[in-house]
């Protein structure tokens, strides 16, 4: 059944798992479905019957955080000058990064390998979008591409848990001002 024939009842209650889902990743690797499904405040035949499995809602949370990352991009350009909008993107970024660890953490390698590979082009997209929409403007060096950001801000897979409040923020700043 698709999404826009679903009963909106329904289509709350997927959400309300998913984001109970990725609060729950926020916090810890080590997630739960029966957990998932108190904080979300639905039964577990719900959230059975919108998941047979924790793969398919964890690969749910990993695609909403990918297309909310690209759309983002769109509406930060519309609200803002290319460098503030590539700075909320990045922090955004830095968000998604995290929540992706714990998908990948949580996940069998063959699941999480083809769930990145179809978020590479798209996000790659996105950020190409700011970078020229900077470079347009002239507050972005234009010696660099999306590609290359995309390696500089690979960092992120690096940082230990422990170490993420103290430097995944502060290395983006280095990067953004780098980008300059």
């Amino acid at each position: 059944m698709s999404a826009s024939a679903r009963r909106p009842d329904a289509v709350q209650n997927r959400t309300r798992i998913v984001e109970a889902a990725r609060a729950a990743l926020a916090e810890s690797h080590d997630v739960h479905l029966n957990e998932i499904a108190k904080r979300a405040g639905v039964g577990q035949g719900t959230l059975y019957r919108n998941f047979p499995n924790r793969e398919a809602l964890l690969a749910e949370v990993y695609r909403r955080d990918v297309e909310e990352l690209v759309t983002a991009a769109s509406a930060l350009l519309a609200e803002h000058e290319p460098v503030e909008a590539l700075r909320h993107w990045l922090d955004r970024v830095i968000d998604y990064a995290e929540i992706k660890r714990g998908v990948l953490a949580a996940l069998e390698p063959v699941a999480w390998q083809d769930l990145v590979a179809h978020s590479r082009n798209p996000i790659e997209g996105a950020l190409a979008q700011l970078l020229d929409a900077g470079k347009a403007a002239g507050s972005l060096r234009t010696d660099v591409d999306a590609h290359g950001v995309l390696l500089l801000i690979a960092y992120l897979g690096r940082l230990d848990r422990d170490e993420w409040e103290s430097t995944a923020r502060p290395l983006m700043n280095v990067i953004l001002d780098g980008l300059r």
